[in-house]
């Protein structure tokens, strides 16, 4: 990104036209960030609360009562009930590693708190993926140019992965096909050459039905699986029960379009698949990461440039994160997921949560079984501090609400989301009114609680020293100083980089290991839970808004309206008396909310989808989609299942 400063002021962002993967551009998110900096809801000062927990009343403070405050009150709650009663929460509101996972996790892990499994995202998928490949490596975006055949399976890249789609578009003018698996129909869907609506949850049941075709037609590659697997005999035996018309079945495909779509993968070269995190986020979203990523091995498409597969990149980031986040500091505590927050806030013993700082992440939103996460928020025992830019949903319930910086404002370190290069940022401007940076709040916090570990004298310069230095030779040669002078800096693998073209899988056999579950639907699902399904007959997804980042934007108003709507198929509105622009109560048994009806196409028969996600606070019932969700966790990685929901939509009286 390149930034425009005029007499101290942000004047102009763009992408970086020397860059080789974001080329010149930026998303349609942060093109307008300049509308978030200067926003004149922006929070710029201390706050402590006046009013209920929930109502959002505030008044301001100096630093130092607030800091004051929340040490002596961590202190007296630490000595009272242990400090494992002290509970982070936190996840990606910022990417950059000193402001994310630096002195924060110093801090709690010093001062013994509960430690947080930070699971809300793509746990599962990384858990499936690294159970396959050994490695979260994956295809890099330059070589997507070069395929023939490229599968977005739950992947929007042209609404959340943009700067990949150029490399599509080249690759499409050079005569390959995209094709999009998804149940909704996305962007990308919208411009491929073919969409493959399949049901919500049922990737797994559809990995193996290709599995079944390429095996059968022995379109498989003999030689890689020999030299480079594990496995592939029991795979090939568990395959051959997923024939077309099984797996039509589960999925809601046409049989000749699974057995086309296999031909096509296996035989049209270089074939690659970029997955995204949508398909692990069911109950058996793990297993469907593992098959799917079995499937360049099962057609030794690595070996192609242009070819493999796409999920992460992000572990050819190898830092040194023990020295960043010092785990040594303090002892063995529990851990929390954070995907069960509800039940951490209104169940959890032993010692219960009676303390929560909330950093880069607004739980009372994006948390599912969100009614209950509420309940807890809403006790006068819990002690919740909030660092923020914005007034989210979980400032409201906060007793001490701090003003965070934004990227543009501090210094720190970037991996990339999907890419190989490196980038650091240093502040572009000063920060307005008395915004900090989360490494100054929890620095200073850990001097006003006595904690004198020379760790906490850091500065950002040093835990970038410290996070680089892992001895990796992916970052040799990338110094603090070499950032400085070149900003972004590609790791150290090679170009192109063919990561598994000659096996060396980061598995414990050094193979990629085929080991891939039978298909059980999810029970929120329509082939699940036989007297829930009859209750709720509808498969919810609530995927990813276009223009927003989670609820980051959500103060926005065009988000707010993106996101305050159902999608519902024709043939499921009809008999409900829904037309489009109706209010219309989507519930279940954990909750309801109000959304007004698309009757549109967007989803087929028995799916709606409501873009996620809204403030609950700009609702008509303060409720988000996450009303609906719950906390059942997904078959690895401790992740959330949020498109495995089942509800009712009834249309709301006049």
């Amino acid at each position: 990104m390149l930034v425009n400063v005029e007499d101290g002021t942000l004047t102009k962002l763009r992408g970086n036209p020397d860059h080789p993967v974001t080329r010149g551009f930026l998303c349609g998110k942060v093109a307008q960030y300049l509308e978030r900096e200067y926003s004149p809801q922006r929070l710029l000062y201390p706050r402590k609360r006046t009013g209920k927990k929930g109502e959002g009343r505030f008044e301001r403070i100096g630093w130092d009562e607030a800091l004051d405050t929340i040490a002596k009150k961590l202190g007296a709650l630490a000595d009272e009930f242990g400090p494992e009663s002290i509970l982070p929460y936190s996840y990606a509101g910022t990417m950059g590693l000193l402001n994310g996972s630096g002195m924060d996790r110093r801090f709690f892990h010093r001062l013994g708190a509960s430690r947080l499994d930070r699971t809300i995202c793509s746990s599962t998928g990384g858990a499936g993926l690294t159970a396959t490949l050994g490695f979260r490596y994956g295809t890099e975006p330059e070589q997507f140019s070069r395929a023939k055949f490229i599968i977005a399976w739950g992947a929007n890249i042209h609404g959340t992965n943009v700067h990949l789609w150029p490399f599509i578009v080249e690759a499409k003018r050079n005569g390959a096909k995209l094709i999009a698996i998804d149940p909704v129909r996305t962007r990308t869907a919208a411009l491929a050459d073919r969409h493959l609506r399949v049901n919500p949850g049922s990737d797994l049941a559809l990995a193996l039905g290709l599995m079944h075709v390429i095996i059968g037609e022995k379109l498989h590659d003999g030689d890689f699986l020999e030299k480079f697997t594990n496995g592939f005999d029991a795979l090939a035996k568990r395959a051959r029960a997923y024939d077309p018309e099984r797996v039509a079945a589960l999925t809601g495909i046409a049989k000749e379009d699974i057995v086309q779509l296999a031909r096509d993968y296996a035989t049209v070269r270089p074939a690659v698949i970029r997955a995204n995190y949508g398909l692990q986020r069911s109950e058996r979203g793990g297993a469907a990461v593992r098959a799917i990523a079995a499937l360049p091995a099962l057609t030794g498409s690595w070996k192609e440039v242009g070819g493999g597969l796409q999920l992460s990149t992000s572990q050819a980031f190898q830092f040194n994160r023990k020295a960043l986040e010092m785990p040594e500091l303090g002892p063995k505590a529990r851990t929390v997921n954070m995907s069960e927050l509800a039940s951490a806030l209104t169940t959890l013993d032993e010692p219960p949560v009676k303390a929560i700082v909330v950093y880069n992440s607004n739980p009372a939103a994006i948390a599912p079984d969100q009614n209950r996460v509420l309940k807890g928020f809403r006790r006068e025992d819990l002690f919740t501090v909030v660092l923020e830019q914005f007034q989210t949903d979980t400032a409201d319930y906060a007793d001490i609400l701090l003003p965070s910086t934004t990227f543009l404002e501090h210094t720190d370190i970037y991996l990339a989301y999907g890419h190989y290069h490196l980038q650091l940022a240093r502040p572009a401007i000063t920060a307005p009114g008395e915004a900090k940076s989360n490494v100054d709040v929890f620095r200073e916090l850990a001097g006003r609680m006595g904690l004198e570990d020379q760790c906490f004298k850091d500065s950002e310069d040093d835990m970038i020293r410290a996070l680089l230095n892992s001895g990796h030779p992916f970052l040799q040669g990338i110094t603090l100083e070499r950032l400085d002078r070149e900003r972004s800096v590609r790791l150290n693998v090679p170009t192109p980089f063919l990561p598994f073209a000659e096996g060396d899988f980061g598995t414990a056999s050094g193979k990629c290991e085929l080991d891939v579950p039978d298909y059980v639907p999810p029970v929120e699902s329509r082939f699940g839970d036989v007297a829930l399904r009859t209750r709720f007959p509808l498969e919810l997804v609530s995927s990813k808004n276009d223009d927003s980042m989670n609820s980051t934007f959500g103060n926005r108003d065009s988000v707010d309206k993106q996101t305050s709507v159902l999608h519902i198929a024709t043939e499921d509105a009809e008999p409900r008396g829904i037309r489009t622009g109706d209010l219309v109560r989507a519930f279940n048994e954990r909750g309801s909310l109000v959304l007004t009806a698309e009757v549109d196409g967007v989803v087929g028969r028995g799916v709606v989808r409501a873009p996620a996600v809204r403030w609950a606070k700009r609702s008509q019932d303060g409720r988000s989609v996450n009303a609906l969700t719950s906390e059942r966790l997904a078959d690895m990685g401790g992740g959330p299942t949020f498109y495995s929901c089942l509800i009712e939509v009834e249309k709301c009286g006049d």
